[in-house]
């Protein structure tokens, strides 16, 4: 699928654009919003980016980040505080303006056990310091990342067998790209929290924008959505990258070419 001119561009979301004040629009930040770089922490929305979410936060009755990272932390890296924030997978919900996010309290009681497991592993080995491991805290969830590490290859066999105990122990996890998450046992995912800002207004067209395994199920929210009767017409805008799924390209409405190409659909929102 080649990316979409202008014209087939404006077709596509003109759902949205012909009635903003009952459209709502979501997207994925890392990957989406932003290039994937090798330590999470260096990552960067560009200005440009930021002012697009700002206009359409005052024109669209819904605008919301969506992130694997905690809610404070995508707050941090956009820089918008008119729209809200999806933390944790869909766990964290910051509404625009507020100053703390709501957490679901099932997942908040995991988050010792989670960091006890984890400070257990990198305890009993003595090579996961070796390995050069990043560990990013998400609160109830820690990540692994081990893009750009001496040995990759390594770092992968080390944290496939963490993945293993920890399951044997009772926690989720989640492979990501050159990133392992452990989380804690309960149904969380991009699309439910979709799914509940949606049922929460009264939009009847949305739009979400992602590139990696877990926007699949915000994908599945809209479907979900529309065939509740709760949408009248959903966008879903695949974001191609060379390590992205294939499902991303192939279950999208709208096929964009990396980060510069959502960005364009952010701007075809606009008047």
């Amino acid at each position: 699928m080649s990316a979409p001119t202008a014209e087939t561009l404006a077709k596509s979301l003109c759902a949205l654009t012909q009635d903003p004040q009952r459209g709502a629009v979501f997207c994925d930040i890392d990957g989406t919003l932003t290039p994937i770089v090798g330590r999470p922490e260096e990552s960067r929305v560009r200005e440009e980016v930021s002012l697009l979410l700002s206009r359409l936060g005052r024109r669209y009755a819904c605008v919301a980040c969506v992130s694997g990272r905690s809610a404070n932390e995508a707050r941090r890296l956009v820089g918008v505080g008119g729209i809200g924030y999806i933390g944790s997978h869909g766990a964290e919900l910051l509404e625009a303006g507020a100053s703390q996010p709501q957490l679901l309290d099932a997942f908040v009681s995991w988050e010792g056990r989670v960091a006890g497991f984890v400070e257990q592993q990198l305890q009993n080995d003595r090579n996961a310091k070796l390995l050069r491991l990043r560990l990013e805290d998400k609160g109830p969830i820690k990540a692994f990342h081990w893009r750009d590490v001496p040995d990759e290859a390594a770092a992968e066999t080390w944290l496939q067998n963490v993945a293993q105990e920890a399951q044997a122990e009772g926690f989720e996890i989640h492979w990501g790209r050159k990133v392992l998450e452990i989380r804690p046992p309960v149904p969380v995912d991009k699309g439910q929290a979709v799914s509940t800002m949606v049922r929460s207004t009264d939009v009847r067209s949305a739009l979400y924008g992602g590139d990696d395994v877990t926007d699949l199920d915000a994908f599945d929210a809209l479907d979900a959505l529309i065939e509740s009767g709760d949408l009248d017409v959903g966008v879903r805008v695949g974001v191609r990258s060379a390590e992205g799924p294939r499902a991303i390209v192939e279950r999208a409405d709208v096929v964009v070419e990396g980060v510069p190409g959502f960005e364009d659909v952010l701007a075809a929102l606009l008047p």
